[in-house]
């Protein structure tokens, strides 16, 4: 990805997110793109994923120094194997999808 389709939250509005508002705005991504390869349409699918791997890679640029990344780029790589590569690693999309959900429930949580 040479060039951010986000380029205002690159410019650093993201940064300033906590991570609870990243991995959900993540999440919004990756249920668009398990929408669209369930319904077989790979191009909106590949468009989704293009953004959901965009701005986890914002999260690791942002996390740098507060969080281990490991997690993170491990998550990178599942997500690129699953939209894009052969699945080694058996991802399912639901389980995929409530790793991203249960920061809905810890946002809601700090909110009361």
């Amino acid at each position: 990805m040479s060039e951010y389709q986000h380029k205002e939250l690159a410019a650093g509005r993201w940064a300033a997110m906590s991570l609870a508002e990243q991995m959900l705005n993540i999440g919004s991504e990756v249920s668009r793109a398990n929408r669209w390869k369930a319904k077989g349409n790979l191009e909106q699918c590949h468009r989704a994923a293009d953004r959901a791997l965009e701005l986890l890679s914002l999260t690791i640029d942002a996390q740098r120094g507060k969080y281990e990344l490991g997690e993170f780029c491990r998550l990178y790589e599942v997500m690129a194997d699953y939209y894009y590569g052969d699945n080694v690693y058996h991802t399912d999309p639901a389980k995929l999808q409530r790793s991203f959900d249960i920061f809905y429930h810890a946002k809601q949580t700090i909110k009361q």
